[in-house]
């Protein structure tokens, strides 16, 4: 085998390898569109870069046909891909979307790398005491009673934390789904307001044959982009997702 085609199938199997991987990561911990709106398109780029491509590079340069060593190179160039996957996917982790949060009138996004363990030990409800594994679960976080609690979360709000970050003021979403859809906007007041991002919701409900009716609106925002919510007016569970304008 000459050594251009064992680098191109070596690209090959790289190239297999990282589709399956952030196909994994997509699907279990970045619903869409939070992946794209938290920056994890950088992200996947550095990591399919350095996985793909380095690989298939060194394999080139190393690769002669019967020459001696020739598979332990390959083992140490196999391992540094390994390496290299493991860590970017290490990383993807601790910045996987925890908890989508409703705040105040919006929903907020907790990154996991962004809810110290301090934090989780505090929480008073048990199942909020461990991040979720399996990809974000909606909460509502509200405001504690305790003075002394409020004046702590404004004092921590200068250090860029906010009530998101704060596990021990998190309640199932269900218990609260009222007081969300308190702050929930019908379409045609949000089209109003919003006339650009508007549209983007617009465009939506002309492909998908819905109502502006069957919606009620809400705002998310995360790392690199401000998204639309659209919940269902009944249940206050979050439909559908769009991005509507980019930060």
């Amino acid at each position: 085998m000459s050594r251009w085609k064992a680098s191109g199938l070596h690209l090959l199997i790289s190239a297999v390898v990282a589709v399956v991987a952030v196909a994994g990561m997509l699907l279990v911990w970045y619903p869409w569109p939070l992946f794209e709106a938290a920056g994890g398109n950088e992200l996947v780029m550095i990591l399919t870069a350095v996985d793909v491509v380095i690989g298939p590079l060194l394999t080139l340069a190393v690769f002669k046909s019967g020459k001696w060593g020739l598979r332990f190179d390959l083992v140490v160039i196999a391992m540094l891909q390994v390496g290299a996957l493991a860590y970017g996917g290490y990383v993807v982790y601790l910045a996987r979307p925890a908890y989508i949060v409703f705040v105040k009138d919006r929903f907020e996004v907790a990154a996991a790398a962004d809810i110290s363990p301090e934090s989780l030990a505090e929480a008073r409800d048990p199942r909020y005491r461990r991040l979720p594994l399996l990809g974000p679960e909606l909460v509502v976080a509200d405001f504690p009673e305790d003075p002394k609690e409020r004046q702590k979360l404004v004092d921590m709000a200068l250090s860029g934390l906010d009530l998101h970050n704060f596990p021990k003021l998190f309640y199932p979403y269900e218990s609260r789904a009222a007081q969300v859809l308190e702050k929930a906007q019908t379409l045609e007041r949000f089209a109003k307001a919003e006339p650009t991002s508007g549209k983007v919701v617009a465009q939506y409900l002309a492909s998908s044959g819905r109502k502006a009716e069957d919606y009620r609106y809400l705002l998310l925002r995360a790392r690199r982009a401000w998204v639309a919510v659209l919940v269902d007016p009944k249940t206050a569970r979050p439909v559908k997702m769009l991005i509507t304008e980019k930060i």
